[in-house]
């Protein structure tokens, strides 16, 4: 009995405002929701705005850092590039010049050798002819006592 009491009681309080009641406490309500949500942005999310914009500065500088460096980077490179090819042309041109004045070191010490070998065998020549017409006169000197001494045996025998 007294449940049924209570339940009656409720219902007939339940009754009087409705869902949609009208009072004094509905101002107060969103008086302290206007409040509470003033104090949260003020403590907390002000600060985390404010962090999150510092955040996306920090990101943004260093995204503007980090491009201005890939430039320079870029600009670097192209740089070195073509100054190894420049290095490189002159470096050819270099062993150009270089093995030419070599073939003309190699080509004058050959002219040189040519004609030291040419004098040597000039000289071998004309030693070998001298020795040669002095063998001959030698010879022909022996030839000639040879062929004396041989016809005054055979007039001596005849």
């Amino acid at each position: 009995m007294i449940n049924q009491q209570i339940f009656l009681t409720l219902a007939e309080e339940t009754e009087k405002g409705g869902l949609f009641d009208i009072g004094a406490t509905l101002p107060l309500v969103a008086i302290q929701f206007l409040l509470l949500m003033f104090v949260l942005n003020i403590i907390l999310y002000n600060p985390i705005l404010t962090v999150v914009d510092e955040r996306n500065e920090y990101v943004l500088d260093n995204l503007s850092k980090t491009s201005d460096m890939l430039v320079a980077a870029s600009d670097l490179s192209t740089q070195y590039e073509q100054e190894l090819s420049n290095t490189k042309k002159e470096a050819r041109v270099e062993i150009i010049k270089l093995q030419k004045i070599q073939k003309e070191r190699f080509d004058n010490e050959l002219r040189i050798s040519q004609t030291y070998i040419d004098k040597l065998a000039q000289n071998v020549l004309e030693n070998f002819s001298n020795k040669k017409s002095q063998v001959l006169t030698n010879l022909q000197t022996e030839i000639d006592l040879l062929s004396t001494q041989m016809l005054n045996k055979l007039s001596i025998k005849i």
